[in-house]
């Protein structure tokens, strides 16, 4: 892979790490603190909700550190060993993690009673975007999964090739 591919990817993952600690540290909060002052009603959801989120937005963060460890495993042509299989392993980790606190969010915004201060529509909001993020997180972890398992016949493949080599 060309170095300024790999230099561009790397300072896309950097800002985007850096843009989730922002949003961890000042966007989660003042939104959460906004909509309790907004509608008072949702103070007992104001703190596990921003909690949810800045977890989410950490799984995001471990996935992006899991990224940029194999550019540089990649970068040294190391990528078909099993070291891979680590970051790779925590890609898939932590969109479960996301995808299970969506998940969890769902079936709440379901089954508990949450008063709305506009007939709910802003509650089938929040639902259609956590039913969501549920399914693009699946489909993410099946994707990934799906990838392990290539880059675990090109690893076997390269072995056997330096074996015959």
């Amino acid at each position: 892979m060309h170095r300024l591919f790999i230099a561009a990817l790397r300072a896309g993952i950097a800002g985007a790490l850096l843009l989730g600690l922002f949003g961890q540290a000042v966007v989660i909060p003042a939104t959460a603190s906004a909509e309790v002052d907004r509608f008072p009603p949702y103070e007992p959801y104001a703190v596990p909700y921003a909690a949810v989120a800045i977890t989410c937005v950490a799984c995001v963060q471990a996935v992006l550190v899991a990224v940029w460890m194999l550019l540089s495993m990649v970068e040294r042509d190391a990528i078909f060993t099993r070291r891979a299989f680590r970051w790779v392993d925590t890609v898939i980790g932590a969109t479960l993690v996301a995808t299970l606190l969506a998940f969890g969010v769902t079936v709440h915004l379901l089954l508990a009673d949450i008063p709305t201060p506009d007939d709910g529509v802003a509650l089938n909001g929040a639902l259609g975007s956590a039913v969501v993020c549920v399914g693009v997180g699946a489909a993410f972890v099946m994707l990934v999964v799906v990838m392990r398992g290539l880059l675990h016949k090109a690893t076997q493949l390269t072995t056997e090739m330096a074996k015959v080599v």
